[in-house]
C-alpha cells in the first residue's frame, strides 16, 4: 500500500471528543483489523500526515509514539515507522456518546475507559443534550463498531431520539444512566431509577429534614434531568407529611429560617449559597441544603454539602462488564445519600 492510500485510512473528526493523536491511532489499528494495511508496509512521515489533516507534528508524533508502545507500530532510523504485526487484540471497537461533560460524567468516563482496558478503541462523542447534534453524530458514523454506548439525556426532541435510537443495532446498545421508555429490541443498560432513588435517598434524610418547617425543590422548567426527580420529591412529602415547593431557579429563593434546600443545577447551588451567605443564615442549622450529584467540591464546601447522588464511577465500570460479558441485563445503579453538616 502506497502512502496515499494509507492517508486515506486515517479519519480525523473534528466533531469528535477524542483527542486527535488518539482518532489517529484508532484509524489505523482500524485499517489493520480490514486489512487495508498489512505488516511490514511503512507509514507516512510526520510531516506528510500533519499536513494532509492540518494537525500539529506532536499531535502525529503522540499518535504514532502511542502505538509503538501498545506494539502496533515500530521504527528504524532514517526509514521511519512501519507496521509491526498482521494480528489485532483488540476486540472492542466502541462508539461512546455522552450527553455532557461535566465532573461527574467524567468520572464515567474515566472508570469506563480504565476497566475496557487495552482490548477497546473508543471514538468519544459529545452532543451536549442536543438532539440534531446527536442525530448528526449518530448518522456520520463509518465505522463497524462493535458495541454502541449512549447517555440518552435531551433539552427536547427525545421522541425523534427514541425513534432514532431504535433504528440501530441492538445488539451493540447499551444505554446509559437513563432507561430511555419505548426503545425496543434487546439491549443492555445501567440506569438511575430517578423517581425511587430521591424518594429512597430522602427517608434516609427524614430525621434531619424533620427540624424544617418546608422542603423547597429547585428544578429547572427547561432542563435534561427527568421530570421524574420531581414526582420522587413530590411523592416523598405527601408520603410523609412535609409541607414542600418547587420552584424552577434559585433567583425565587429568599432564604429563611426553617427552610430545607434541594437542588439539581449547580449554577442553582452557588446562587443558593451566596443568598445564605448574604442573610448571616447558618447551614445546618437555620437552613438546610442536600445537592444533586456528589463532587469533590461538596466535600469541602460549608463544611461540607449533603448530597444524593448515583455511583457514577460504578456507572462507568457497569457498562465495561456488560460489553465484556455480552449481556444484554438492566442494572439499577447505586445510589445514596452522603449527609453532611448542610442537613
Amino acid at each position: 500500500m502506497s502512502h496515499s492510500n494509507i492517508l486515506d485510512v486515517i479519519h480525523i473528526d473534528e466533531f469528535s471528543s477524542t483527542p486527535k493523536y488518539q482518532q489517529l491511532a484508532n484509524s489505523i489499528i482500524e485499517g489493520i483489523r480490514n486489512k487495508r494495511i498489512k505488516k511490514g508496509e511503512s507509514l507516512p512521515s510526520i510531516n506528510e500526515v500533519s499536513f494532509e489533516y492540518y494537525i500539529s507534528r506532536i499531535t502525529v508524533e503522540k499518535g504514532y509514539n502511542y502505538l509503538k508502545s501498545k506494539g502496533v507500530i515500530d521504527s528504524v532510523r532514517g526509514k521511519g515507522f512501519f507496521i509491526k504485526i498482521d494480528k489485532l487484540p483488540v476486540d472492542f471497537r466502541i462508539f461512546l456518546l455522552f450527553n455532557k461533560l461535566s465532573g461527574h460524567k467524567k468520572l464515567v468516563y474515566d472508570s469506563f475507559v480504565e476497566a475496557m482496558g487495552e482490548n477497546a478503541t473508543i471514538d468519544f462523542y459529545i452532543y451536549n443534550n442536543d438532539f440534531n447534534l446527536f442525530k448528526k453524530i449518530i448518522q456520520s458514523r463509518d465505522r463497524d463498531y462493535s458495541h454502541i454506548v449512549i447517555i440518552p439525556h435531551f433539552m427536547e426532541g427525545e421522541q425523534s431520539a427514541r425513534e432514532l435510537i431504535n433504528q440501530l443495532p441492538k445488539e451493540k446498545l447499551i444505554l446509559l444512566d437513563k432507561l430511555l421508555p419505548g426503545i425496543q429490541g434487546n439491549f443492555g443498560a445501567v440506569y438511575e431509577n430517578f423517581e425511587k432513588d430521591i424518594y429512597s435517598a430522602l427517608i434516609q434524610a427524614k430525621d434531619d429534614l424533620s427540624k424544617y418547617h418546608v422542603l423547597k425543590m429547585i428544578f429547572p422548567n427547561t432542563s435534561y434531568y427527568p421530570q421524574e426527580i420531581v414526582t420522587g420529591f413530590t411523592n416523598f412529602c405527601r408520603d410523609f407529611a412535609f409541607d414542600m415547593d418547587i420552584v424552577s431557579s434559585a433567583n425565587a429563593i429568599t432564604p429563611a429560617v426553617g427552610e430545607a434546600y434541594i437542588n439539581v443545577m449547580e449554577d442553582d447551588l452557588i446562587m443558593l449559597l451566596e443568598k445564605i451567605l448574604e442573610k448571616e443564615l447558618v447551614l445546618g442549622e437555620d437552613v438546610g441544603l442536600i445537592s444533586y450529584n456528589e463532587t469533590p467540591l461538596k466535600r469541602l464546601l460549608f463544611k461540607g454539602i449533603s448530597t444524593i447522588s448515583t455511583d457514577f464511577a460504578q456507572l462507568g465500570r457497569t457498562a465495561a462488564e456488560l460489553i465484556k460479558t455480552n449481556s444484554k441485563v438492566h442494572i439499577e445503579n447505586p445510589f445514596c445519600l452522603i449527609s453532611r453538616a448542610s442537613l
